[in-house]
């Protein structure tokens, strides 16, 4: 193997050296920077979009914060709307309620003096049939018509008791 005579060693150390410093010049001065160059493209761009991301973040928060102050703001009017149109409610319920209250007790006051009629002109006609009945009664047991005076204050008199 040509590589490990010793005797040629000076001259492939030399070709090493010049071939390796030809490397690194070719590197160092084209490749480095533009892989460097992109390496600082690659990090602008990214410091870019974190600075993006963070004011896109802070534009989320203070819309969230608009949203929330907004449905809040809802939500007390529609209490408020509620509230307002449940005591409407009540009153008019309460109104209604009264006015019925009213149309029955006028109904009542009605009906108790048809009925006190009723009861009276019944009573006058039991009294009527009583007297009628105690007559003929008394004709039956007696054998003799009793006069329509007796007849009466003997009506009138268990009537009271």
């Amino acid at each position: 193997m040509p590589q490990l005579i010793v005797a040629d060693f000076l001259p492939q150390l030399i070709w090493l050296a010049i071939t390796f410093g030809a490397l690194y010049f070719i590197i160092s001065r084209l490749a480095i920077p533009k892989i460097g160059s992109a390496i600082e493209q690659r990090h602008g761009r990214i410091a870019a979009d974190v600075a993006e991301a963070s004011r896109l973040k802070e534009d989320t928060e203070k819309a969230i914060e608009t949203y929330e102050a907004a449905l809040a703001e809802a939500r007390a009017n529609a209490h408020a709307i509620v509230s307002e149109n449940r005591a409407q409610m009540t009153a008019e319920i309460n109104k209604e309620a009264s006015a019925l209250d009213e149309r029955l007790a006028k109904k009542l006051a009605e009906a108790e003096v048809s009925i006190a009629k009723t009861r009276d002109a019944a009573m006058a006609q039991v009294t009527g049939i009583a007297q009628d009945t105690t007559e003929a009664i008394v004709t039956e047991l007696l054998g003799k018509k009793p006069t329509k005076a007796a007849i009466s204050s003997a009506v009138s008199s268990a009537a009271k008791g």
